[in-house]
C-alpha cells in the first residue's frame, strides 16, 4: 500500500495511473460542488462529503456516520473508481477533509493518499470540464471492525482517546455546531489542524511522532480517533501512519454523537 500521503511531484510522475479526487467541502455554508466547479486539477472528480461518504445524520449515529457499504460502492462506482485503483485526494484545507475518502479507501485495503498540500501545491493548473470517466467495478465490503472504535470504546478508559477538534472546542469554550461543549472525560487534544504547517503541507514524520508522544501515543497502543463528526478525525489517523505508528481506529459517531447522550462531558 502507498503512503498515506503523496507530494505533488509524485503525482504528476503517475498522473496515467491514479484518480485525483476533489474532496472540498465547507462547514460555513459554501458548497464543495461549486468550488470545484470554478476550478479543480486536471482530471480530477469531485467526491461529496455528504452524499458520497456518509449516510444521513441522526441524533443516534451523528453527523456523519459511515455509508452504508454498498451505497459507498455505487458511488465509487459511479464515480469511476473501481477495484485497484489508486485514489489521490485533495482539499483546500490541509487534507483535513479530503482525510475522510483516503482513510475510508485505505481501511477497505484499496490503494490512497492525500496530496501533501492540496489544490495549491500542484501548481496553478486549473480546468472546469467535468471528466467522463467509465462506469467501475467497485465491490461493496463491510466496514472492518477492527478500524472502527464505538461509544463504548470511546469511553472504556483502557484506550489512548484523541480528540483532533481544535482547542477551543475541546476546552468548551466554543461549540458552534454540536448539542453540548466539551470532549470526552480523558481525552487527549490533538489538534488535526497542526499536523500540517503554514503552507498546508504534512509536518515531517518525526515532528508528528513526537506531537502524538506527548499526548500518549505509543508503539502498539490501541488509539481511537474522534473529531466532531468523524471527518477530520481522519486526518489524524493518516498522520499516526505517516509517524510510524500502527492504523488507530475511527470513532465515527465522534462528539456529535457523544453530545447528544447524558454521558459527562469534560471541560478545559
Amino acid at each position: 500500500m502507498i503512503e498515506p500521503v503523496v507530494d505533488a511531484a509524485w503525482v504528476r510522475a503517475n498522473h496515467d495511473r491514479v484518480v485525483l479526487a476533489d474532496v472540498r467541502a465547507y462547514l460555513d455554508g459554501r458548497r464543495g460542488r461549486d468550488a470545484y466547479d470554478r476550478g479543480h486539477l486536471p482530471g480530477a472528480i469531485f467526491v461529496d462529503l455528504d452524499a458520497d461518504l456518509a449516510a444521513p445524520p441522526t441524533a443516534a449515529d451523528g453527523r456523519h456516520p459511515l455509508p452504508d457499504p454498498g451505497h459507498f460502492a455505487g458511488r465509487m462506482s459511479a464515480l469511476g473508481v473501481g477495484d485497484g485503483q489508486t485514489v489521490i485526494a485533495y482539499d483546500d484545507a490541509g487534507g483535513v477533509m479530503a482525510a475522510r475518502l483516503v482513510w475510508m479507501l485505505r481501511a477497505l485495503g484499496e490503494d490512497a493518499a492525500l496530496l501533501d498540500g492540496g489544490l495549491d501545491a500542484y501548481g496553478d493548473e486549473r480546468e472546469t470540464a467535468v471528466p467522463r470517466r467509465p462506469r467501475a467495478a467497485f465491490t461493496p465490503r463491510p466496514w472492518p471492525a477492527h478500524r472502527l472504535a464505538g461509544l463504548a470504546d470511546a469511553t472504556s478508559g483502557a484506550l489512548v482517546v484523541l480528540d483532533a477538534r481544535q482547542p477551543e472546542r475541546f476546552r468548551g469554550e466554543s461549540e458552534p455546531i454540536d448539542p453540548r461543549a466539551g470532549h470526552i472525560p480523558g481525552a487527549r487534544n490533538v489538534p488535526c489542524r497542526e499536523n500540517v504547517d503554514a503552507t498546508g503541507r504534512f509536518r515531517p514524520a518525526g515532528e508528528l511522532r513526537e506531537r502524538f508522544e506527548a499526548a500518549g501515543v505509543t508503539d502498539g497502543a490501541d488509539v481511537v480517533s474522534y473529531c466532531g463528526s468523524g471527518v477530520t478525525a481522519c486526518h489524524n489517523l493518516l498522520a499516526l501512519e505517516r509517524a510510524g505508528f500502527a492504523p488507530g481506529r475511527l470513532y465515527p459517531g465522534s462528539w456529535s454523537q457523544y453530545s447528544a447522550t447524558e454521558l459527562p462531558a469534560e471541560l478545559s
